[in-house]
């Protein structure tokens, strides 16, 4: 007997996947279309415009997908939320570094994505999505590299040989204690979130500069001072252990007091990367041992989780937050008569 086949709708974990590329993917579109509008590196351009073309292209494999299943399209992002007759509001190099940081984070956020879905064809999807962002990220860093704007992480002696640990008490006491030497793992934790926070202040200091919405402003004042704390303390530690000074993503926000996108946008960009830095806050204290850093990190997931819902709050109380698909209230339909 020859196997039956079956067709199988859409789970869950597959809609939200969809769902959050759709939403992500057309920010993403507006964002690089303001950035290829002002490009004059004629190196960086071609770069913008293959993330932005593989933005397009995941909305049209997104949209044929939830087509076919009759699924609800998001609304997501438009040339509404661009105003390309706006000034360019970062210099020539920030956009290297946001194809860079943001293709980054669609490496773990494919990953993710791809590791929770079970359909040939979804898996198909995320499988190409993981591949294209990989090979964007590569060459994002080759790129950086060539015009000497990587910042490479701190580098330390190479291990001569391999230790074993003998006691527990003893162990135990060297781990936990705040002033042992740092190891790798806490080292490459520790410059990937000051890497990440100086991106994010980078975009801060632009946003704050050019909205007049005085609650929006404020709130992206307090996603600057929180971006800082956490700089500073990881710097300071860093210094501490004379392993390294001060990094920063190489670019500079321009004079332009005119937004080249919506208040919308801004902040939905600003919340969606403030809920990466919970997950990223998250993974470093889940491999920092060290008491100081342990205890910061502890001390950093409210107020990035704080920060997260008033930044929420504005988007509900503005009617801009799209809604997830979610699953039926059952109680509800069951007093309906």
């Amino acid at each position: 007997m020859s196997a039956e086949l079956h067709t199988v709708g859409l789970s869950s974990t597959e809609i939200a996947g969809l769902w959050t590329n759709y939403i992500n993917d057309s920010m993403s579109i507006c964002i690089s279309k303001h950035f290829l509008h002002h490009a004059n590196n004629e190196d960086i351009k071609p770069i913008i415009a293959k993330s932005m073309a593989l933005s397009e292209q995941h909305l049209k494999e997104i949209t044929h997908i939830l087509q076919k299943e009759n699924c609800q399209i998001p609304i997501g992002f438009s040339d509404e939320d661009v105003n390309l007759n706006a000034p360019p509001l970062f210099f020539d190099l920030f956009p290297l570094s946001y194809v860079y940081g943001m293709s980054r984070m669609g490496l773990v956020s494919y990953g993710l994505f791809l590791s929770n879905v079970a359909r040939e064809d979804i898996r198909s999807f995320f499988s190409q999505c993981l591949t294209s962002t990989k090979d964007l990220y590569n060459e994002a860093i080759d790129l950086m590299l060539t015009k000497g704007i990587y910042d490479r992480p701190p580098m330390i002696p190479y291990p001569d040989h391999v230790e074993f640990v003998s006691k527990k008490e003893t162990f135990l006491s060297k781990w936990f204690e705040q002033k042992r030497p740092l190891n790798v793992l806490e080292l490459s934790e520790m410059f990937f979130n000051i890497e990440r926070n100086y991106f994010g202040l980078v975009m801060l200091t632009g946003f704050i500069q050019v909205t007049k919405d005085e609650t929006i402003q404020h709130y992206l004042k307090k996603g600057k001072d929180l971006a800082l704390q956490q700089i500073q303390f990881l710097n300071h530690t860093l210094i501490n252990e004379d392993l390294m000074g001060s990094i920063m993503v190489n670019s500079e926000v321009s004079t332009s007091t005119v937004s080249p996108f919506s208040d919308k946008l801004i902040m939905s960009l600003v919340t969606m990367l403030n809920s990466q830095g919970v997950s990223f806050v998250g993974h470093a204290l889940s491999v920092s041992s060290r008491v100081d850093l342990a205890s910061e990190y502890l001390k950093l997931i409210p107020e990035i989780l704080q920060y997260g819902k008033d930044g929420t709050d504005i988007l509900i109380d503005r009617k801009w937050l799209e809604e997830p698909p979610h699953a039926p209230n059952r109680k509800e339909l069951a007093k309906i008569k």
